[in-house]
C-alpha cells in the first residue's frame, strides 16, 4: 500500500515537472517570436532611414520616363553655342566631380580656390560655367538695394555666398516658379531650389514618382551630392529658373 502511494506521488511529480516544461517551451517560443519579429520592424526601419538618408542608392529616372519635355533656354549666356539651363547643369556636375569637401570658408576673391566649398558654390559655380558671375551680379544688386538687404556692411568676396542674399537676388532676377514638388513638368534640370538655410540646383534625374534629385553640398558627411530629398524636406521657400 505505501509503495502504491509512492508510486503515485511520483507520478504526480513526473506530470507537475512536465507540466512546467511544456509551459517553459511554449514561454520561450513566444519570446523567440517576439524577438524575431521586433528585429524585423528594427531592420525594415533601419533600411528606410538608409534610403531616406540616400545611403542606400534610389534608382534615378529621366524626362522621358514620364513623357516630360526637357526645358531648353532661348539664352545663351555666354555664347558658347549651349544654352543657359543647360550649361548651368553641365557645370554643376564639372564642380561636384572635383568632389568638394565642406567647409564654411573666407576667400580674398569670393570664390574658393582649394578643395572646400559650401551649398551656395554649387550653385555660383552652375551659373559662371553660363556666364552669370554671381559675385559681382550680387554685390551689384546689393548696392542698388541695400534695403532689401539689410546688410550693416557689403563685402562683396562673402555676400553671393549667402543664402538669404541669394534668395533676394532670386526673387528681383530669375523667374519665379512653383514650389510644389508634385508639379513634376515644373521642375526641370538647371533650375535653383532655395530652402531656408540650404540651396541647390535641381538634377535632370527624377526618383519614380518624377520628383527630381537635388545636387547639393549640405554637410561634411553628405556621401552623394546628387540625391532624392525633395519630399522628405519642408522648408522649400523658393523655385528659380534663370533664363
Amino acid at each position: 500500500m505505501l509503495l502504491q502511494t509512492k508510486k503515485k506521488e511520483l507520478f504526480s511529480l513526473l506530470n507537475i515537472l512536465n507540466s512546467e516544461g511544456k509551459m517553459k517551451t511554449r514561454i520561450n517560443i513566444s519570446l523567440i517570436v517576439i524577438l524575431f519579429t521586433m528585429l524585423i520592424i528594427l531592420d525594415v526601419w533601419l533600411i528606410h532611414l538608409l534610403y531616406v538618408l540616400n545611403i542606400i542608392p534610389h534608382f534615378k529616372y529621366t524626362n522621358s520616363h514620364f513623357n516630360i519635355e526637357t526645358y531648353v533656354s532661348k539664352i545663351d549666356k555666354d555664347k558658347d553655342g549651349i544654352d543657359d539651363q543647360t550649361d548651368i547643369l553641365n557645370g554643376v556636375r564639372e564642380y561636384i566631380r572635383t568632389k568638394p569637401k565642406y567647409k564654411s570658408k573666407y576667400y580674398k576673391n569670393g570664390y574658393p580656390d582649394d578643395e572646400y566649398g559650401v551649398c551656395t558654390d554649387v550653385v555660383a559655380r552652375g551659373l559662371l560655367n553660363a556666364g552669370y558671375d554671381l559675385k559681382n551680379l550680387v554685390n551689384d544688386h546689393i548696392i542698388q538695394n541695400k534695403k532689401l538687404y539689410n546688410i550693416e556692411k557689403i563685402d562683396k568676396n562673402i555676400d553671393f555666398r549667402r543664402v538669404r542674399n541669394l534668395k533676394v537676388y532670386l526673387d528681383h532676377n530669375a523667374i519665379s516658379l512653383t514650389t510644389d514638388i508634385n508639379q513634376i513638368e515644373k521642375w526641370q534640370g538647371g533650375d535653383i531650389v532655395v530652402f531656408k538655410k540650404h540651396i541647390g540646383i535641381v538634377s535632370d534625374k527624377r526618383n519614380r514618382k518624377g520628383i527630381p534629385f537635388i545636387i547639393h553640398h549640405a554637410n561634411p558627411i553628405q556621401r552623394q551630392y546628387e540625391e532624392d530629398i525633395l519630399e522628405n524636406r519642408e522648408d522649400i521657400i523658393g523655385h528659380y529658373r534663370i533664363s
